[in-house]
């Protein structure tokens, strides 16, 4: 079975380059994979994707999508693959050692193509954690300490780490690119799983995220991911709005103080009495750090809806 590694890129050919450098590493022979980097239909300087690309020990090809965004992007790749398997991660994650061999085990023991995997995303060694980083990590960027065995749920369907057969995603009509960027994953997820998708975890097939973040850069982030989540809760009204129901709480909760941020590095979740309550903390104190950008865009969302349907059943004069 060859794997084809699909990665979107828009303004990091510094880093992507890094990425490249690791998978010459891949345990396994370069004969197991090719690389498809698609640049963003924004991507200025597509000369110096080019450079970082060139002269690598496999194979590798440069497209550019047609229109942005990163469904637009991840699409071309995956429609230009010939690889079986299909492997999505991004342009800031490095790849471990074993990647691939761990992505390509699991799906020949298990051929049926329904069956998609689930790598793990790590913060890159090389940063330092910030609790802000830790928290991320339960249930917002991603939702990793949940899963119980190998079963992950289609919600958690991350183009980070994930691979799935390429039957499959045709048999789906692959990403929808009117979703730019957020959500855009979930919503392929929502019609994967209607096509029988199970999406297993395999936590050995690891990528390490080489992004710091900050609560600036989230509190901007979440007016796309307002916007992104209205839309897909009313194309999907089986489906809760997850991010509005959690800062839609955390707004009526009194005002956290975040003293538990602090000890979230040394005292997990599972600590009896003292774990709850570090991160109830956290929990409370960075909710609310998010919560004012999201609702006030998913309310301005709902105002302007509001406003075109008042314009469509306004009577002529």
């Amino acid at each position: 079975m060859r794997v084809t590694i699909v990665i979107p890129t828009l303004g990091r050919a510094q880093l992507l380059g890094r990425v490249l450098d690791r998978l010459a590493g891949q345990r396994g022979s370069p004969a197991d994979f090719e690389v498809i980097v698609v640049a963003d239909a924004k991507e200025q300087d597509l000369g110096s994707v080019a450079k970082v690309i060139s002269g690598r020990p496999y194979a590798l090809r440069l497209l550019q999508a047609g229109r942005d965004g990163v469904s637009a992007a991840r699409n071309a790749g995956w429609q230009a693959a010939t690889g079986e398997l299909v492997l999505f991660f991004g342009d800031d994650m490095l790849p471990h050692p074993r990647l691939l061999r761990e992505h390509l085990r699991w799906h020949e023991r298990r051929p049926d193509d329904r069956v998609a995997v689930l790598g793990h995303v790590r913060w890159a060694r090389e940063l330092r954690l910030t609790p802000f980083m830790r928290w991320l990590d339960h249930g917002v960027q991603f939702d990793y300490p949940r899963i119980r065995g190998t079963d992950a749920g289609w919600g958690r369907f991350y183009a980070a780490n994930v691979s799935l057969k390429r039957s499959l995603l045709k048999r789906s009509g692959g990403f929808d690119e009117t979703y730019r960027f957020g959500y855009e994953e979930l919503e392929l997820a929502y019609r994967l799983n209607a096509l029988g998708l199970r999406l297993l975890y395999n936590r050995r097939a690891v990528v390490e995220h080489l992004h710091p973040p900050t609560i600036e850069e989230w509190q901007r982030r979440m007016a796309v991911v307002a916007g992104a989540e209205r839309r897909f809760v009313a194309e999907h009204p089986d489906v809760r709005p997850y991010f509005f129901d959690m800062f839609r709480r955390a707004q009526g909760a009194p005002r956290a103080r975040g003293r538990g941020t602090r000890l979230t590095g040394v005292v997990p979740r599972r600590v009896p009495w003292l774990g709850p309550r570090v991160w109830n903390s956290a929990d409370a104190y960075y909710r609310q750090a998010l919560a004012r950008a999201f609702i006030d865009a998913w309310e301005a969302g709902v105002a302007d809806e509001t406003g075109k349907r008042a314009a469509i059943d306004r009577p002529s004069r």
